[in-house]
């Protein structure tokens, strides 16, 4: 979760800048305008979580040097909202004290709700549901979900894998095994149940979320399930034609034929030795694409015959 992103701005904005961001959002996305919308309402509290740490600038700064993947392993919600007077903030912007029908107030200290009971179990947070008095049983409430990004090469795609991640979580380390199934596209999330925060209140922990990042490759590039690369010819073969020789991703190795006059550019196939598509889909293609060579400089011998194909039309 990128909180600049979530307000709209950089990194190097002021406080200033960040208060007026988020007063332009929360008026657009405060529920008592938006009549229920449960969207506008989760964007009501991802804006707030945002604010509620770029406006601290310690918690800023913890979140600058950690990242967010990070700083969410070290931090609680409690953590965040503490100390943070969301009602307050609001009455300056406009809206009244309690604004949520008179249900919530949002003074928070430590271990309380920041957003009592508009934001309730939505948020993961806790607090008893709306229309309960204090003396309401609290259900348990699940942990938080957290996403990693995971970065694999194109043999895992090619391949599948399986991989091993540690994760540091309340002061201890947890190894965690991933299969990583074939075909799998860059920015897929794969989610493993159960491994993602503790519960507060007894709940089931959240789920973790894996990002997937597949990293370039030295001599490959990624078009869908095919796979595309360079070979460079000199200008000479790309006119009478010639053959080249092409190692897949897995290492074989076959003779592609460059046609007479190919040109610029253009794209030879080799059927079936590209990436699977899905787990026990067909394999797309490799494609060679043609790069013709054009000398920086010549010899004088170089000179002399290329001027004469000059003479000759060429």
């Amino acid at each position: 979760m990128d909180y600049y992103k979530i307000l709209g701005v950089t990194k190097s904005a002021s406080a200033g800048e960040i208060k007026k961001a988020y007063r332009k959002l929360a008026l657009k996305y405060h529920p008592d305008k938006n009549n229920g919308d449960k969207d506008a309402e989760a964007k009501f509290k991802q804006i707030s979580e945002a604010y509620a740490v770029l406006s601290d600038q310690k918690k800023r700064q913890q979140y600058d040097t950690f990242g967010s993947t990070e700083f969410h392993q070290r931090f609680s919600q409690e953590d965040i909202f503490r100390g943070f007077d969301l009602d307050s903030i609001l009455r300056q912007f406009g809206f009244g004290g309690n604004s949520f029908g008179g249900a919530t107030t949002f003074r928070t200290s430590a271990g309380a709700n920041p957003f009592g009971s508009i934001f309730g179990h939505a948020s993961g947070m806790g607090g008893a549901p709306r229309g309960c008095q204090s003396g309401c049983n609290n259900q348990p409430v699940k942990g938080q979900d957290l996403t990693y990004e995971l970065s694999i090469n194109l043999e895992d795609v090619l391949h599948g894998s399986e991989k091993t991640i540690s994760l540091r979580m309340n002061g201890k380390v947890d190894s965690v095994s991933v299969k990583v199934p074939k075909g799998i596209e860059n920015g897929k999330r794969l989610r493993l149940k159960g491994k993602g925060a503790p519960s507060s209140s007894g709940g089931p922990p959240g789920d973790m979320y894996l990002k997937v990042n597949v990293s370039p490759h030295s001599l490959f590039t990624r078009d869908g399930d095919d796979l595309v690369i360079e070979h460079r010819i000199p200008f000479s073969k790309a006119c009478l034609g010639t053959e080249v020789e092409i190692n897949s991703l897995e290492g074989k190795r076959f003779k592609v034929k460059v046609p007479p006059g190919v040109q610029q550019e253009s794209k030879l196939r080799i059927k079936g030795h590209g990436l699977p598509s899905g787990p026990i889909g067909d394999r797309g293609d490799i494609f060679v694409r043609i790069a013709v060579q054009i000398p920086i400089e010549l010899s004088p011998e170089q000179e002399g015959v290329i001027s004469k194909l000059s003479e000759a039309g060429l």
